[in-house]
C-alpha cells in the first residue's frame, strides 16, 4: 500500500479492508455515542473559546490600545498556525493508526493556555496564547473529524458532523451570554472573564479522555509519518474541487472578530459585544443539523450555493448597517450561511478521502482553509483600518459572488459530491 503500513481490524474478512470491515459493523442510519460525546467535548470547548474571544477584539482596542489591523493579523496568524499543525496531526493519525491521544492532547493544551489570557498584558502576549491555543485546536481538529468519519455510517456521514457542528456552537452560545453576564456583575472586568472561561475548558477534557477508540491495530511493515506524491493521488478529483470551493469560501469569509469589531462600532457597549456572537452562533446551531441531514439527501453543490447567497445578503447588510438591529441581523445571516455550508463541506471531504488517508485529507482541508482564513483576515484588518469596515465586507460579497458562479459552472459529478 502506498503508505507502507495495512490498518486491521479484529475479526476482520480476508480481502476486506479494515475500513470496509468497520463500516460493515456499523448500523447504517444510527449514529454513534461518541458523535453525541465529542458533540459534547465540542460544546464546552467552544463555551470556554467564546468566552474569551467575544471579549477579545474589544480588549485589544480598548484596554491594549491596538488597531483593527493588528486584530485581524493577530487573527489571520492564528488560524493560519491552527491549520499547519492540523495537516501534521492528521498525518500522524493516519501513520500511528490512532485518533483518541491526538485528540487528547489537542484539547489539554487549548485548555492549560486560556490561564496566559487574564495574565497578558501587551498585545504580543495576546498573540503568542493565541497561537499556542490554535496548536491545540489544530492538533486535535484532524484526527477528530477523522476519528468522527470512522463510526459513522456513510448515509449518514452529513447528518453526524451536522450534530457536532449544532453542539458546537451551542457553546458559542453559552460562552458569549455567561462573558456578557460576568461583565455586567464584575463592572466590565475582562480578566476576571478569562479566569471563568478556564472551567469549562477543563470540563472538557475529563470528557473526552473517557471516549473509547475504535480498535484498530498495525500490521507488520514500516511506517511512514510524511506526504508522499503517490498518496496525494489517491486523492480523488471530489476530493480537491471540495478543498477548492472550502477555500473560497474562507477567502471571503474572514474571522467572527470583525463582528464583534462591527457591533464596537455601531455603538454597543464593551460589555454586550458578545452579543453579536451569541446571534450568529444562534443561528448556526439551529441550522446546522438540519442542513447536514439535507446535506445526505440532495445535491450539494446546490445547497453550497444557497450558502454563498446568504454570504452575500449578510456581507451587504454588514457593509450597510448603521444601527445595532442591522449589524444584529447581518450576524444572524452570517450564522445561517455557515450552519449551510460547514457540515457539508467536511462530510464531502470524508466521503472522498481513502479510508487509510483521512487524517491526512482533513489535514490538508484545514491547511487550505487557514491560509485562505489567514489572507482574509490580515486583508479585512488592513481595509477595515483603511477604507472602514464597509469595504472589508463588500469584497467579501465580491468573492462570494466569484464562488457562485464556480459552482454554477460545475455539474455535480458525485451523489455526494459538488
Amino acid at each position: 500500500m502506498a503508505s507502507g503500513i495495512r490498518r486491521e481490524f479484529p475479526g476482520q474478512q480476508p480481502n476486506v479492508t479494515a475500513d470496509e470491515a468497520w463500516q460493515a459493523r456499523l448500523v447504517k442510519h444510527q449514529l454513534s455515542p461518541i458523535i453525541l460525546r465529542l458533540g459534547f467535548v465540542s460544546l464546552l470547548t467552544a463555551m470556554s473559546s467564546a468566552m474569551v474571544y467575544g471579549l477579545l477584539p474589544v480588549f485589544l482596542v480598548k484596554s491594549l490600545g491596538v488597531t483593527a489591523a493588528s486584530v485581524g493579523l493577530i487573527e489571520g496568524i492564528a488560524e493560519a498556525t491552527t491549520s499547519f499543525v492540523k495537516v501534521i496531526s492528521g498525518i500522524a493519525s493516519d501513520w500511528t493508526g490512532r485518533r483518541k491521544p491526538l485528540v487528547v492532547i489537542g484539547y489539554t493544551l487549548s485548555a492549560v493556555n486560556k490561564l496566559v489570557f487574564p495574565l497578558a498584558g501587551a498585545a504580543s502576549v495576546v498573540l503568542i496564547a493565541r497561537v499556542f491555543d490554535r496548536v491545540g485546536k489544530g492538533i486535535r481538529d484532524a484526527p477528530r473529524d477523522a476519528f468522527m468519519t470512522d463510526v459513522t455510517p456513510v448515509p449518514i456521514r452529513g447528518r453526524g458532523f451536522g450534530l457536532r457542528l449544532a453542539f458546537y456552537t451551542v457553546g458559542f452560545v453559552l460562552g458569549p451570554a455567561a462573558a456578557i453576564a460576568i461583565m455586567r456583575l464584575s463592572g466590565d472586568d475582562f480578566r476576571l472573564t478569562f479566569w471563568v472561561a478556564v472551567i469549562p475548558a477543563i470540563l472538557a477534557i475529563a470528557v473526552v479522555v473517557g471516549l473509547k477508540e475504535m480498535p484498530w491495530k498495525h500490521a507488520d511493515g514500516p511506517l511512514r509519518l510524511a506526504i508522499r506524491p503517490r498518496d496525494l493521488k489517491l486523492m480523488p478529483p471530489g476530493f480537491w474541487w471540495a478543498i477548492a470551493v472550502a477555500s473560497l469560501l474562507s477567502l471571503a469569509r474572514f474571522s467572527p472578530a470583525f463582528l464583534v469589531l462591527k457591533a464596537h462600532d455601531v455603538g454597543v457597549d464593551a460589555a454586550f459585544v458578545p452579543a453579536m456572537l451569541i446571534v450568529m452562533h444562534l443561528v448556526y446551531s439551529a441550522v446546522a443539523y438540519p442542513f447536514g441531514i439535507l446535506a445526505d439527501r440532495i445535491d450539494r453543490r446546490l445547497q453550497l450555493i444557497l450558502g454563498a447567497g446568504v454570504l452575500m445578503l449578510a456581507d451587504l447588510m454588514l457593509a450597510s448597517a448603521a444601527h445595532v438591529w442591522l449589524a444584529a441581523l447581518g450576524a444572524g445571516l452570517w450564522g445561517l450561511q455557515m450552519g449551510i455550508t460547514q457540515g457539508l463541506l467536511a462530510a464531502t471531504v470524508a466521503d472522498a478521502a481513502p479510508g487509510r488517508l483521512r487524517g491526512t485529507a482533513f489535514g490538508i482541508y484545514e491547511v487550505a482553509v487557514g491560509i485562505a482564513t489567514f489572507l482574509a483576515s490580515a486583508g479585512a484588518g488592513l481595509l477595515w483600518t483603511t477604507r472602514g469596515a464597509s469595504t472589508a465586507y463588500a469584497v467579501s460579497a465580491i468573492i462570494a459572488v466569484l464562488v457562485t458562479a464556480l459552482l454554477l459552472y460545475r455539474r455535480r459529478a458525485h451523489p455526494h459530491g459538488f
